[in-house]
C-alpha cells in the first residue's frame, strides 16, 4: 500500500521543521526546452554483478535444488524486483575477478565444473555453478544486455576469442556444438558489450598505459563476434579517478579500435581506503563529505571528456562509468572481503545526484554500472537466507526508470547552497527530460538534511509522482523492518500559473508533468 505525502513525508519531516523553525529555502528552477541534449541511453542505469561475496551466490543464484523459491536456480524474489527496474545492462564477471577467470571453468554439467578459489574476494571456494550459460540466460530473462569482461590479465587472446565464439556462433562450429550440448541451441543475441580487461593499471595486471593500449589493440584484433552475429562494443580498460594520463595514452594509441573506454570512481567519505567510514550512524559532516565526493564525478567526466575530444572530436568513442557508487568500511560481523554494507537515505541521495550528473553528459556517457546489484557495496537488493529487502538506492533507480531513453533538457537552479564545514554544494539538484511516453519528467534532490526548499519553476500544468525521504540521514530498511523507507505519493501545485514544489529536507522526488 502506498502512503500519501501527507501521511508519510509530513509525519516524518514537518515536526522536525516546526521544532527547528527553519523557513523553506526559495529556489528557482529554469528548464531550457528549446535546447534538448543527446538521448539518455538506457544503459546509463546499468548494473554491475561481480563474482564477489554474496552478489551472485545467495543473491542471484541459489541453485535449482534450494529451498529458497527459485526458477532454474535463480531467486524469484530478486528477479521480480530487478525486472521492475527494467535493468538495461549487467556487467559480469568482474571487476578484479575477471582477470583471474577462465570461462571454461563455468560451462558444462555443474557437477563436472572444477572448484576454484576466489583469491580476490575472501579466498572462498567457488564451485562455478554460475557460469556463462547461467549469466547469459539470466540477463536475457531480465531483458538486459550482457556486458562480459574478458580476462586480459592471465589468459591469451585466443581464449577470449573462443569465449565470444561460444556465445555468438551459429552453424556447426565446434564451439556452437559445445554450447548446444550444454543446453543452449541458438547463440545469445544480447551480448552487446565486451570489456577488454578490468583495471589493467591495478588488479588486472599492474600495467603501464602504453602497454595496456598495445594489449587492447592486439586482443581487439582477434576477439570479434562470430560471422552473422550482432556487433558488440569493444570497451577498453580505462582510468581510475583522475588518472588523466591513462586516458590520454589509451585514446592516443588505441582509439581507432575501441567503441568505449571505462572510468571507475567510488565515493568514499572517509580519509583513506583503510578508513572509509561507516554506512550507518554517521555525522552530518560525513553526510556532506559523501555528497561532495559523489558530485566530483562531474569534474572527472568533464576532464576525461576533454582529453577524449583531442583524439576523437566526433565523439565516436563513448565514456562508460562502469563502476561507481559508495564504498564504506566492512559491516561488522560480515565476511571479510565480501564488501557487504547497509544502504541508507544517504546512498539514495548519492544515486540520484550521480544519475543527474550522467544525464548532463549524454554526449559521452552512454553506459554506467553501479557497484553492485545485490548484496555488495551500494546494492539494489539485500538478502538473508529466504528474506529480501529493497534498499533506498533501489527506490531511486525505480523512480528514475522514465529517464531511460528520454531526451534531457538543461536545468538551471538558482537558490541557496548547502554548506557544512568545508563542503559547499547547491542545496537542490535537478534533472529534466522528455520520456519516450511523451511526458516531461522532473527529478529534484534536496541535499540539505535540515532545511526544506520551495522550488518554483517556469512550467505550467500539473505534476505528480513519488518522493523518497526519511526522519534521519541514515534511515534504512532492515530484514526485521524491510519497509521503513519507501517512496510516497507526491505532487506539485500551481502558484500564479507556475508549478511549485515543496521539497522536504534530504529528499528525492520524481514527477511527470502534464502540460496540457
Amino acid at each position: 500500500m502506498k502512503r500519501t505525502l501527507a501521511a508519510a513525508v509530513t509525519a516524518m519531516v514537518l515536526p522536525t521543521l516546526a521544532i527547528a523553525q527553519i523557513a523553506p529555502a526559495q529556489v528557482t528552477l529554469t528548464i531550457d526546452l528549446a535546447h534538448p541534449g543527446s538521448v539518455i541511453e538506457p544503459a546509463v542505469e546499468g548494473q554491475f554483478a561481480e563474482n564477489l561475496g554474496r552478489g551472485i551466490y545467495d543473491g542471484i543464484w541459489v541453485g535449482p535444488h534450494s529451498s529458497i523459491p527459485n526458477r532454474n536456480g535463480y531467486r524469484t524474489d530478486v528477479m521480480s524486483a530487478l525486472k521492475a527496474l527494467h535493468v538495461p545492462v549487467i556487467r559480469w564477471p568482474g571487476g578484479c575477478f575477471a582477470d583471474t577467470y577462465d570461462w571454461r571453468d563455468g560451462v558444462g554439467p555443474a557437477a563436472r565444473r572444477p572448484k576454484g578459489i576466489n583469491t580476490n574476494w575472501g579466498g572462498v571456494t567457488d564451485d562455478n555453478s554460475f557460469g556463462t550459460n547461467e549469466f547469459m540466460d539470466y540477463s536475457e530473462d531480465l531483458g538486459a544486455a550482457a556486458y562480459v569482461s574478458l580476462n586480459l590479465g592471465s589468459l591469451p587472446a585466443y581464449d577470449g576469442r573462443q569465449w565470444v565464439q561460444y556465445m555468438t556462433a551459429s552453424g556447426d562450429s565446434a564451439l556452437a556444438q559445445e554450447r548446444r550440448v550444454n543446453g543452449r541451441d541458438k547463440p545469445w543475441s544480447n551480448l552487446k558489450y565486451v570489456g577488454f580487461g578490468n583495471e589493467l593499471w591495478g588488479c588486472g595486471g599492474s600495467m603501464k598505459a602504453d602497454y595496456a593500449a598495445d594489449l587492447f589493440n592486439r586482443y581487439a584484433t582477434f576477439v570479434n563476434p562470430a560471422p552473422g552475429a550482432p556487433a558488440f562494443v569493444k570497451v577498453a580498460s580505462g582510468p581510475s579517478d583522475a588518472d588523466y594520463a591513462w586516458t590520454d595514452t589509451m585514446m592516443r594509441d588505441a582509439a581507432k579500435q575501441m567503441g568505449a573506454i571505462s572510468l571507475h570512481y567510488y565515493t568514499i567519505p572517509g580519509p583513506s581506503w583503510q578508513h572509509k567510514g561507516s554506512a550507518t550512524g554517521f555525522s552530518e559532516n560525513e553526510w556532506a563529505a559523501t555528497l561532495s565526493k559523489a558530485s566530483y564525478v562531474n569534474t572527472l567526466i568533464v576532464k576525461h571528456s576533454a582529453i577524449m575530444d583531442k583524439y576523437d572530436p566526433d565523439k565516436k568513442v563513448a565514456l562508460y562509468v562502469d563502476e561507481w557508487g559508495t564504498w564504506y568500511d566492512q559491516q561488522p560481523g560480515s565476511h571479510p572481503g565480501f564488501l557487504y554494507q547497509q544502504n541508507t537515505l544517504r546512498d539514495a541521495e548519492v544515486a540520484a545526484l550521480t544519475l543527474d550528473i550522467f544525464f548532463r553528459h549524454t554526449d559521452r556517457v552512454k553506459l554506467a554500472a553501479i557497484a553492485q546489484m545485490v548484496n555488495v557495496l551500494q546494492a539494489m537488493v539485500l538478502t538473508d537466507g529466504d528474506k529480501m529487502l529493497l534498499t533506498p538506492t533501489y527506490h531511486v533507480f525505480h523512480m528514475y526508470v522514465p529517464f531511460q531513453g528520454a531526451t534531457p533538457y538543461p536545468a538551471t537552479i538558482s537558490g541557496p547552497r548547502y554548506v557544512e564545514d568545508k563542503y559547499d554544494l547547491p542545496m537542490v539538484d535537478a534533472a529534466a527530460a522528455r520520456s519516450t511516453d511523451g511526458k516531461l519528467y522532473l527529478a529534484l534532490v534536496n541535499l540539505d538534511p535540515d532545511r526544506a526548499a520551495q522550488v518554483v519553476t517556469g512550467l505550467t500544468g500539473t505534476a505528480s509522482g513519488q518522493i523518497l525521504t526519511g526522519p534521519k540521514m541514515d534511515t534504512h530498511n532492515t530484514f526485521a523492518a524491510p519497509d521503513t523507507i519507501h517512496p510516497a505519493a507526491y505532487s506539485g501545485r500551481s502558484e500564479r500559473g507556475r508549478l511549485t514544489f515543496e521539497l522536504p529536507p534530504k529528499s528525492i522526488a520524481v514527477v511527470a508533468i502534464d502540460q496540457k
